[in-house]
């Protein structure tokens, strides 16, 4: 099984890139804890209900947004809008207990929260290690490596990167050997997440090393 840490930061190489997929992944697979600092474009949609959706768990399992913001835009903007504004002094890492806490990000890496605090500043108040979700198809390699970089530039540890779509050989190759940061997984293409079991395909991709 791919080795992952007790706590840990669910990043992405863009926005819609599958991190909520892979957070619930991961909180179904571990029966883990779920927060998400930040939201955007809430209503309708807020990440906290899909996740609690696709692994069927409890609201104990939920920690609520430090922020929700109605507009879908970046976090600096969304709060601009509603005249609020972001600081890491806001941020406190909920308690876990004994479980897994999987914290999911907004955004990219380097997406605004205000002006100069970016989403590897909060990544560091939190003191957590990054697993980097990306796409496995054209583009990726140059999302991927722009996003290791920033990261490393920061010290900020990378916990592994989850590759997120179709089966592409070359680039899961690449991105471990031109990165240095091990691929843990790659999650197949899903087309309907409704009929799945994510605790069963957490096992599946986690458990076996397809790469």
């Amino acid at each position: 099984m791919a080795d992952l840490p007790r706590r840990f930061f669910i990043s992405g190489t863009d926005t819609d890139i599958g991190k909520t997929f892979v957070s619930a992944l991961c909180v179904a697979g571990l029966s883990a804890m779920y927060w998400k600092p930040v939201q955007t474009g809430f209503p309708p949609d807020r990440d906290r209900d899909t996740v609690q959706r696709l692994t069927g768990l409890g609201d104990g399992h939920f920690f609520p947004e430090r922020f929700c913001f109605t507009e879908p835009l970046s976090p600096h903007r969304a709060a601009e809008k509603e005249g609020r504004f972001i600081r890491l002094s806001d941020f406190v890492l909920p308690d876990s207990g004994s479980r897994h806490l999987v914290v999911e990000g907004a955004g990219g890496v380097l997406v605004p929260l205000a002006d100069d605090l970016y989403m590897t500043d909060l990544i560091r108040h939190l003191d957590l290690p990054v697993l980097l979700v990306c796409r496995t198809g054209l583009g990726t390699l140059n999302h991927t490596f722009l996003s290791v970089e920033a990261l490393k530039n920061r010290g900020i540890p990378i916990a592994g990167i989850v590759a997120n779509g179709p089966f592409h050989r070359d680039n899961l190759e690449d991105l471990t050997l031109m990165t240095g940061v091990p691929l843990l997984v790659h999650v197949p293409f899903v087309a309907n997440l409704s009929e799945v079991d994510m605790a069963v395909l957490f096992r599946t991709c986690f458990y076996s090393r397809q790469v």
